[in-house]
Protein backbone atom coordinates (compact mmCIF):
# COMPACT_ATOMS: atom_id res chain seq x y z
CA UNK A 1 0.00 0.00 0.00
CA UNK A 2 1.17 3.53 -1.07
CA UNK A 3 1.77 5.74 1.96
CA UNK A 4 3.86 8.73 3.41
CA UNK A 5 7.24 7.68 4.91
CA UNK A 6 7.03 10.40 7.35
CA UNK A 7 4.92 13.39 7.65
CA UNK A 8 4.97 16.53 9.55
CA UNK A 9 1.66 16.24 11.50
CA UNK A 10 0.38 13.13 11.73
CA UNK A 11 -3.37 13.84 11.64
CA UNK A 12 -5.15 16.71 9.27
CA UNK A 13 -8.29 18.10 8.89
CA UNK A 14 -10.90 17.16 6.45
CA UNK A 15 -10.93 20.26 4.18
CA UNK A 16 -13.24 18.74 1.33
CA UNK A 17 -13.34 21.35 -1.16
CA UNK A 18 -13.29 20.25 -4.58
CA UNK A 19 -12.80 22.21 -7.56
CA UNK A 20 -11.22 21.86 -11.15
CA UNK A 21 -7.44 20.43 -11.54
CA UNK A 22 -5.21 22.78 -12.43
CA UNK A 23 -1.31 20.95 -11.94
CA UNK A 24 -1.70 17.51 -13.50
CA UNK A 25 -4.09 18.02 -16.23
CA UNK A 26 -2.06 17.28 -18.70
CA UNK A 27 -0.11 13.97 -20.53
CA UNK A 28 3.36 14.47 -18.66
CA UNK A 29 4.98 11.04 -19.22
CA UNK A 30 3.29 8.75 -21.52
CA UNK A 31 0.94 8.64 -24.67
CA UNK A 32 -2.02 7.25 -22.83
CA UNK A 33 -3.83 8.30 -19.83
CA UNK A 34 -7.17 8.03 -17.28
CA UNK A 35 -8.28 11.37 -16.35
CA UNK A 36 -10.87 11.81 -13.49
CA UNK A 37 -14.35 13.74 -14.52
CA UNK A 38 -15.34 14.18 -10.59
CA UNK A 39 -13.62 15.49 -7.96
CA UNK A 40 -13.19 12.54 -4.63
CA UNK A 41 -10.77 10.97 -2.54
CA UNK A 42 -8.88 7.32 -3.66
CA UNK A 43 -7.85 5.32 -1.16
CA UNK A 44 -4.41 4.02 -1.56
CA UNK A 45 -5.98 0.35 -1.71
CA UNK A 46 -8.30 1.61 -4.69
CA UNK A 47 -4.79 2.60 -6.41
CA UNK A 48 -3.50 -0.24 -5.99
CA UNK A 49 -6.26 -2.35 -7.00
CA UNK A 50 -6.15 -0.19 -10.39
CA UNK A 51 -2.35 -0.31 -10.82
CA UNK A 52 -2.61 -4.15 -10.85
CA UNK A 53 -5.48 -4.56 -12.91
CA UNK A 54 -4.28 -2.25 -15.39
CA UNK A 55 -0.29 -4.25 -15.71
CA UNK A 56 -2.15 -7.77 -15.41
CA UNK A 57 -3.90 -6.42 -18.77
CA UNK A 58 -1.43 -5.79 -20.58
CA UNK A 59 0.96 -8.54 -19.43
CA UNK A 60 3.30 -6.37 -17.97
CA UNK A 61 3.95 -4.84 -21.22
CA UNK A 62 4.64 -1.01 -21.57
CA UNK A 63 5.34 1.27 -18.90
CA UNK A 64 2.69 2.55 -16.16
CA UNK A 65 3.19 6.09 -14.76
CA UNK A 66 0.61 6.93 -11.17
CA UNK A 67 0.03 10.47 -11.03
CA UNK A 68 -1.23 10.49 -7.72
CA UNK A 69 -0.08 9.77 -4.10
CA UNK A 70 -2.32 9.39 -0.73
CA UNK A 71 -0.79 11.90 1.42
CA UNK A 72 -4.08 12.62 3.51
CA UNK A 73 -4.20 10.79 6.81
CA UNK A 74 -8.06 9.62 7.34
CA UNK A 75 -8.50 9.06 11.01
CA UNK A 76 -11.35 6.90 12.59
CA UNK A 77 -12.57 6.54 16.41
CA UNK A 78 -13.21 2.85 17.43
CA UNK A 79 -16.91 1.42 17.55
CA UNK A 80 -19.06 2.55 20.55
CA UNK A 81 -16.89 5.06 21.71
CA UNK A 82 -18.29 7.95 23.65
CA UNK A 83 -17.95 11.52 21.99
CA UNK A 84 -14.74 13.73 23.14
CA UNK A 85 -11.40 12.25 24.28
CA UNK A 86 -9.62 13.56 21.30
CA UNK A 87 -9.00 12.50 17.30
CA UNK A 88 -9.31 9.12 16.13
CA UNK A 89 -5.76 6.77 15.26
CA UNK A 90 -5.27 7.23 11.67
CA UNK A 91 -7.13 4.13 9.55
CA UNK A 92 -5.83 4.86 6.11
CA UNK A 93 -4.50 6.99 3.90
CA UNK A 94 -6.17 9.07 0.90
CA UNK A 95 -5.47 11.41 -2.09
CA UNK A 96 -7.36 14.47 -3.13
CA UNK A 97 -8.46 13.92 -6.79
CA UNK A 98 -9.84 16.94 -8.52
CA UNK A 99 -11.75 16.57 -11.67
CA UNK A 100 -9.60 16.99 -14.67
CA UNK A 101 -6.61 15.19 -12.78
CA UNK A 102 -4.30 12.64 -15.23
CA UNK A 103 -4.12 9.60 -13.01
CA UNK A 104 -2.28 7.02 -14.64
CA UNK A 105 -0.47 7.18 -17.43
CA UNK A 106 0.79 4.08 -19.64
CA UNK A 107 3.05 3.59 -23.02
CA UNK A 108 4.94 1.32 -25.16
CA UNK A 109 1.03 -0.61 -25.91
CA UNK A 110 -1.52 -0.29 -28.26
CA UNK A 111 -4.45 2.06 -27.98
CA UNK A 112 -6.39 -0.74 -28.17
CA UNK A 113 -5.38 -2.45 -25.58
CA UNK A 114 -4.13 0.91 -23.56
CA UNK A 115 -8.23 1.58 -23.57
CA UNK A 116 -9.12 -1.82 -22.33
CA UNK A 117 -6.71 -1.96 -19.59
CA UNK A 118 -7.78 1.52 -18.46
CA UNK A 119 -11.72 0.73 -18.63
CA UNK A 120 -10.58 -2.23 -16.04
CA UNK A 121 -8.88 0.46 -13.93
CA UNK A 122 -11.23 2.46 -13.94
CA UNK A 123 -13.78 0.01 -12.62
CA UNK A 124 -11.86 -0.39 -9.39
CA UNK A 125 -11.71 3.91 -8.84
CA UNK A 126 -15.00 5.69 -7.32
CA UNK A 127 -15.49 8.37 -9.38
CA UNK A 128 -16.03 8.69 -13.08
CA UNK A 129 -13.10 8.22 -15.41
CA UNK A 130 -12.54 8.88 -19.29
CA UNK A 131 -9.21 7.46 -21.61
CA UNK A 132 -7.21 10.42 -23.05
CA UNK A 133 -4.59 10.29 -25.33
CA UNK A 134 -1.59 12.70 -26.37
CA UNK A 135 -2.43 12.39 -30.01
CA UNK A 136 -6.07 11.72 -30.14
CA UNK A 137 -6.60 14.51 -27.85
CA UNK A 138 -9.96 13.34 -25.27
CA UNK A 139 -12.10 11.11 -26.11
Amino acid sequence: MLMPNRTKYRKVQKKVKFKAATRGATLSFGEYGLKALESGWITSRQIEAARIAMTRHVKRGGKVWIRMFPDKPITIKPAETRMGKGKGSVDHWVCVVHAGRIMFEMEGVNPELAREAFAIAAQKLPIKCKFVSRHGGEE
